[in-house]
Protein backbone atom coordinates (compact mmCIF):
# COMPACT_ATOMS: atom_id res chain seq x y z
CA UNK A 1 0.00 0.00 0.00
CA UNK A 2 1.45 3.64 -1.07
CA UNK A 3 1.78 5.94 1.52
CA UNK A 4 -0.83 8.56 1.82
CA UNK A 5 0.68 11.95 0.18
CA UNK A 6 0.88 14.69 2.97
CA UNK A 7 -0.77 18.14 1.41
CA UNK A 8 -0.20 21.71 2.37
CA UNK A 9 -2.73 23.57 3.55
CA UNK A 10 -4.07 26.45 1.50
CA UNK A 11 -6.70 27.92 3.67
CA UNK A 12 -3.90 30.22 5.49
CA UNK A 13 -3.68 32.26 1.90
CA UNK A 14 -7.04 31.58 0.75
CA UNK A 15 -8.69 33.18 3.91
CA UNK A 16 -7.30 36.72 3.66
CA UNK A 17 -7.24 36.86 -0.46
CA UNK A 18 -11.10 35.57 -0.25
CA UNK A 19 -11.79 38.42 2.39
CA UNK A 20 -10.69 41.17 0.05
CA UNK A 21 -12.24 39.45 -2.79
CA UNK A 22 -15.11 39.65 -0.52
CA UNK A 23 -14.84 43.18 -0.30
CA UNK A 24 -14.24 44.49 -4.01
CA UNK A 25 -15.51 41.47 -5.48
CA UNK A 26 -18.96 42.32 -8.09
CA UNK A 27 -18.96 44.09 -11.53
CA UNK A 28 -19.60 47.42 -10.28
CA UNK A 29 -16.99 48.01 -7.53
CA UNK A 30 -13.68 48.39 -8.98
CA UNK A 31 -15.09 50.22 -11.44
CA UNK A 32 -16.79 52.52 -9.05
CA UNK A 33 -13.02 52.67 -6.76
CA UNK A 34 -11.52 53.21 -9.24
CA UNK A 35 -13.88 56.19 -11.26
CA UNK A 36 -14.16 57.88 -7.31
CA UNK A 37 -9.66 57.49 -7.24
CA UNK A 38 -9.60 58.95 -10.57
CA UNK A 39 -11.53 62.26 -9.44
CA UNK A 40 -15.14 61.66 -10.13
CA UNK A 41 -17.18 62.92 -6.96
CA UNK A 42 -20.57 63.10 -8.04
CA UNK A 43 -22.99 60.52 -8.53
CA UNK A 44 -24.12 61.61 -11.88
CA UNK A 45 -20.25 61.92 -12.69
CA UNK A 46 -19.59 58.37 -11.06
CA UNK A 47 -22.24 56.62 -13.07
CA UNK A 48 -20.91 58.30 -16.53
CA UNK A 49 -17.98 57.00 -16.26
CA UNK A 50 -19.13 53.64 -16.16
CA UNK A 51 -21.30 52.60 -19.16
CA UNK A 52 -24.40 50.20 -18.15
CA UNK A 53 -24.62 50.80 -14.45
CA UNK A 54 -27.87 51.44 -12.52
CA UNK A 55 -28.53 54.14 -9.97
CA UNK A 56 -29.91 51.27 -7.75
CA UNK A 57 -26.47 49.09 -8.88
CA UNK A 58 -24.46 52.01 -7.83
CA UNK A 59 -26.36 53.61 -4.88
CA UNK A 60 -25.93 50.10 -3.11
CA UNK A 61 -22.34 49.34 -3.95
CA UNK A 62 -21.57 52.82 -2.86
CA UNK A 63 -23.02 52.31 0.28
CA UNK A 64 -20.92 49.01 0.28
CA UNK A 65 -17.92 50.44 -0.15
CA UNK A 66 -18.91 52.98 2.87
CA UNK A 67 -19.29 50.71 5.35
CA UNK A 68 -15.62 48.95 4.28
CA UNK A 69 -14.02 52.50 5.07
CA UNK A 70 -13.02 52.60 1.42
CA UNK A 71 -15.62 55.62 0.06
CA UNK A 72 -16.17 58.66 2.03
CA UNK A 73 -19.94 60.28 1.23
CA UNK A 74 -19.54 64.02 2.03
CA UNK A 75 -22.76 65.98 2.45
CA UNK A 76 -23.09 69.36 1.91
CA UNK A 77 -25.94 71.44 3.74
CA UNK A 78 -26.37 74.33 1.15
CA UNK A 79 -28.90 75.17 -1.26
CA UNK A 80 -29.32 72.57 -2.93
CA UNK A 81 -27.71 69.86 -0.47
CA UNK A 82 -24.71 68.61 -2.24
CA UNK A 83 -23.41 64.86 -1.94
CA UNK A 84 -20.06 63.92 -3.21
CA UNK A 85 -17.96 60.73 -2.50
CA UNK A 86 -14.27 60.45 -2.04
CA UNK A 87 -11.64 57.73 -1.11
CA UNK A 88 -10.71 57.55 2.18
CA UNK A 89 -7.23 57.64 3.19
CA UNK A 90 -7.53 53.95 3.63
CA UNK A 91 -9.04 53.36 0.03
CA UNK A 92 -5.08 54.00 -0.73
CA UNK A 93 -4.10 51.34 0.71
CA UNK A 94 -6.19 49.71 -2.77
CA UNK A 95 -3.42 51.82 -4.86
CA UNK A 96 -0.64 49.18 -5.84
CA UNK A 97 -3.24 46.23 -5.93
CA UNK A 98 -5.44 47.86 -8.55
CA UNK A 99 -2.06 48.96 -10.22
CA UNK A 100 -0.75 45.09 -10.10
CA UNK A 101 -4.03 44.10 -11.62
CA UNK A 102 -4.48 46.32 -14.47
CA UNK A 103 -0.29 45.53 -15.16
CA UNK A 104 -1.94 41.39 -14.91
CA UNK A 105 -4.25 41.84 -17.39
CA UNK A 106 -2.77 43.95 -19.94
CA UNK A 107 0.36 41.06 -19.84
CA UNK A 108 -2.20 38.75 -20.02
CA UNK A 109 -4.57 39.45 -22.43
CA UNK A 110 -0.96 40.01 -24.66
CA UNK A 111 -0.29 36.16 -23.49
CA UNK A 112 -3.31 34.92 -24.83
CA UNK A 113 -3.45 36.86 -28.33
CA UNK A 114 0.17 35.45 -28.55
CA UNK A 115 -0.92 31.80 -28.28
CA UNK A 116 -4.15 32.34 -30.39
Amino acid sequence: MAAKKPYLSCLDSVKPVRDALDVINGKWKLPIIISVGVGNERFTDIQDSIPGITPKAMAKDLKELEQHKLIERIVTNDYPVKITYRWTPYAHTLTPIIDALKDWGIKHKKEILKTS
